[in-house]
């Protein structure tokens, strides 16, 4: 006599996808970074105190303020020596300081703020060693109107290579017929290397990127003259200052003066750039 086999269980119904267990949560918060290039030296971040505010995701009390060595193509990495936080490299919303260390040929930091949209901590750099140098002075009391904010300028020059100018009136060869192939703005007092942008125009409407933190922008060594530039301030700065410009060229003569991002450029077609007429104001 055989054994009755068991029946088989019924396939289980179909309940559609099942979805996987969770893995993570995230929430979006507001973030405002500067970077800060220092020359070869040992030097002081202080972060000034902000308003505090109410607990945030997962348990992190904002604003809280990160300071970091990014890798640079310009600079070797600079090193965070020390901070006053508990957490190296963090500080809370009551302030703090940060010893960083730039490398020779300098370094770059960046500062960062989390949680406060559209602003950031007040930062004052100083040069340990040296009390009454400062290496840049992005919370300095802001310019009277009718001063402007010293600046640096460097020019790639036909046949003379790059040159460096501090802004006070035209710099470069005007009159001279010397091409200007490419060309740097770098603040020395009231605002951080990322607050300046500009751009380059070249040859049959050749048009660069916008480009900041005093990075040369143009060519070297190609023989490509600048036919143009426009030269603009960023977002959270320009309700407070104005930038103003001219361009000397071979053929027009000088274009301008421009404001603020707008492109100064000649009257005659690929017209080479030979000197430039620069200045950031504070408005009244």
């Amino acid at each position: 006599m055989k054994t009755p086999r068991a029946k088989k269980a019924p396939p289980p119904a179909d309940r559609g996808p099942v979805a996987p267990p969770a893995l993570f949560s995230e929430g979006a918060i507001a973030a405002q970074g500067r970077v800060v290039v220092l020359e070869e030296g040992l030097y002081s971040l202080s972060l000034a105190p902000m308003p505090a505010q109410a607990e945030g995701s997962a348990g992190i009390r904002f604003p809280i303020v990160h300071v970091s060595a990014p890798p640079s193509e310009d600079y070797d990495m600079a090193e965070i020596v020390a901070g006053s936080g508990d957490v190296a490299g963090w500080c809370e919303a009551g302030g703090g300081v940060a010893v960083v260390k730039a490398p020779p040929g300098g370094g770059v930091v960046l500062v960062t703020t989390y949680g406060l949209a559209g602003a950031m901590a007040a930062i004052d750099v100083r040069r340990l060693g040296h009390p009454a140098a400062e290496a840049v002075r992005p919370a300095a009391a802001p310019a009277r109107a009718e001063d402007p904010i010293r600046s640096e300028i460097v020019l790639h020059i036909e046949r003379e290579g790059d040159r460096r100018f501090e802004a006070r009136g035209w710099v470069g060869n005007r009159g001279q017929r010397r091409r200007v192939e490419a060309f740097s703005i770098r603040p020395l007092e009231t605002l951080a290397p990322g607050d300046v942008e500009y751009k380059a125009f070249g040859p049959n409407g050749r048009e660069t990127p916008w480009v900041t933190d005093a990075k040369l922008c143009g060519t070297r060594g190609r023989g490509l003259p600048l036919t143009g530039f426009a030269v603009r301030l960023a977002s959270h700065l320009r309700d407070r200052y104005d930038v103003v410009y001219e361009g000397a060229f071979f053929e027009s003569g000088v274009a301008g003066p421009h404001r603020n991002g707008e492109s100064c450029v000649p009257t005659v077609f690929d017209d080479p750039l030979e000197a430039i007429n620069f200045r950031v104001l504070a408005r009244p």
